[in-house]
């Protein structure tokens, strides 16, 4: 059984801010953490039992346990169920589980291993990976990793656009700076990875390809992790089913905003579309609203935001 799959739990999308507390063990307990539990894909919520409080130093797994009703297997390394929605393989064969996310990144470790820290958003979600094994990065927890970075690491920010005068870079700019935090400006172009970086590129799709991470996106989930693919030479975005199949096509100014995790490297958020518009349109999604509980988006000419994977 795969190690990343060891630590999930979860139900449909219910956030929840974590109160510090303290006594169940030494130390301070980490403050200002926000506990979020979905099932498909973000699509559902499931509550918890009672307020999630963080007490003393504590896990993942341990603060899980206290806030929702969690069956284990494997010693209690892996998390069999949550309030009674299950992991294992549906009527038709295909395989779900449970997986958790911190600060928008899937977790390298069980949650019983998984220290808490502070200001750290949690997303479990249980949801059916037959098409995609891994999601390296999601954007639904927003705006994490950009306010207290990955894995307890603050990392600089860099905000790479296909034209540092357009409408879109200037409004991811805008977006960052609000958040209060500093951020580099630079053009996109091939060999611009920086490790230990968290970036943002911005443009049509004609200029972010040019970056390696990003061409996962034109080869479906399994590759990239984002249930979108870019086709048509860029001209337009297909938009994928739990299963990996193509729900619908946007054409014309459409826009998509997903995070892509190339080996080695941080997470890159990716913020294009078919045309500068439909970069712009991705870029005005850059919110806490628009992303809220969503793995990745899409934005249709007229606007729609479009949670992926579609489930209609």
């Amino acid at each position: 059984m795969p190690a990343r799959r060891i630590a999930a739990l979860l139900g449909a999308s219910a956030s929840v801010g974590l109160l510090a507390g303290c006594g169940l063990g030494a130390g301070r307990a980490p403050g200002a953490l926000t506990l979020t539990v979905t099932r498909n894909f973000g699509a559902q919520s499931v509550p918890p039992r009672s307020t999630p409080t963080a007490v003393g130093e504590e896990t993942i797994m341990s603060l899980l346990m206290r806030s929702y009703a969690v069956s284990t297997r494997y010693s209690g390394g892996f998390v069999e169920s949550i309030n009674g929605f299950s992991g294992g393989h549906e009527s038709d064969g295909e395989p779900r589980d449970w997986f958790y996310y911190v600060n928008g990144s899937e977790a390298p470790k069980g949650a019983a291993e998984t220290k808490l820290r502070a200001g750290e958003v949690i997303w479990w979600d249980l949801h059916d990976w037959g098409a995609a094994e891994q999601t390296p990065a999601v954007v639904g927890s927003y705006p994490e990793p950009f306010r207290n970075g990955i894995e307890g690491k603050h990392l600089p920010i860099r905000i790479e656009c296909a034209e540092v005068e357009s409408r879109a870079c200037r409004t991811v700019i805008k977006r960052i700076d609000a958040l209060g935090i500093p951020a580099g400006v630079s053009a996109v172009g091939p060999g611009g990875e920086t490790p230990d970086t968290l970036r943002l590129a911005v443009g049509p799709w004609s200029a972010v390809r040019v970056l390696p991470a990003t061409s996962a996106l034109t080869r479906g989930p399994s590759a990239s992790g984002v249930y979108a693919r870019i086709a048509e030479g860029g001209k337009a975005i297909e938009l994928l089913g739990v299963r990996g199949q193509v729900v619908q096509v946007l054409r014309g100014s459409a826009g998509l905003l997903a995070a892509v995790r190339y080996p080695g490297e941080e997470p890159l958020w990716v913020l294009t579309g078919t045309d500068a518009e439909g970069a712009l349109l991705a870029a005005q999604a850059l919110s806490e609203a628009d992303l809220r509980n969503h793995f990745a988006i899409a934005i249709s000419s007229q606007g729609s935001i479009i949670p992926l994977p579609e489930q209609r």
